[in-house]
């Protein structure tokens, strides 16, 4: 009697098993191999020295990227000495053991550690699907406007987390590929600063941003070009303000419970 059997007592059932895990097991391989190329080489946690590679199971060879509009070309996984300088961190380590938490020295904002990190990404401005800057003043875009019914915060004062008034707001930096507001323009009185507008409440006569007080705006960063903000202006920008909600006051810094 014919059972399907192919070969012995194996049958069709067990030959698509015996593929499927097969090709299971060498998918694992192939993405574990592929997610080590952005941040590896790796670094020892205490000594900063660079771990190997771990073997070919482990570690992908190196793939070469061409960036869109002309940008060049970049290679992963970095070798030392490539590639985008370490971030300088102003902070030391609380205890001496691996994985240690860091505590700020000298100005948290200046700090790049807990909220405030930030990575040196690229000196250019993030690029919409014709190669424009993406985010710009909402003047340089004068086709999008304030929807009808929200209110413009254009003009309305901010007040920072300890309720004094920072500055007003004098524009809006808007995303040309997403129609809507990333950051808003706060005149200080003395220069302009850009707050992330994720972090702020906009109300029918006020604007509050309760990331930081309102004495540290005047710190807070602005895009060397006054119409464009590169990847990395973003960075510290998010890391400044990401700080406060730490670090702005010490009361911030204890458990809730």
């Amino acid at each position: 009697m014919n059972y399907g059997n192919i070969v012995g007592t194996i049958d069709a059932a067990q030959l698509a098993m015996i593929a499927f895990i097969g090709f299971f097991i060498a998918l694992v391989f192939w993405l574990r191999r592929e997610d080590r190329r952005e941040g590896y080489p790796l670094e020892d946690a205490l000594t900063g020295k660079l771990l190997s590679p771990g073997g070919p199971l482990s570690a992908a060879a190196p793939k070469t990227f061409i960036l869109p509009f002309g940008r060049g070309k970049v290679s992963v996984p970095l070798r030392p000495g490539e590639g985008r300088e370490p971030v300088q961190i102003a902070a030391e380590r609380r205890e001496n053991f691996g994985g240690a938490p860091y505590s700020p020295t000298g100005d948290v904002f200046a700090a790049g550690v807990g909220p405030g990190s930030y990575a040196n990404r690229a000196q250019w401005a993030d690029q919409d699907a014709h190669g424009l800057p993406r985010i710009v003043p909402m003047g340089v875009v004068p086709e999008m406007t304030v929807a009808m019914g929200s209110t413009d915060p254009r003009g309305l004062p901010v007040y920072g987390a300890d309720g004094a008034k920072a500055g007003t707001v004098s524009d809006l930096w808007v995303d040309r590929a997403e129609a809507q507001v990333r950051y808003l323009a706060v005149d200080t009185g003395t220069r302009t600063v850009l707050a992330p507008m994720p972090m702020a409440v906009v109300k029918r006569n006020a604007v509050i941003v309760s990331a930081i007080n309102a004495a540290d705006f005047a710190g807070a960063p602005f895009p060397a070009d006054p119409t464009q903000i590169t990847r990395y202006e973003e960075e510290r920008v998010i890391g400044y303000f990401g700080t406060g909600y730490l670090y702005a006051n010490a009361d911030r810094l204890e458990p809730l419970v």
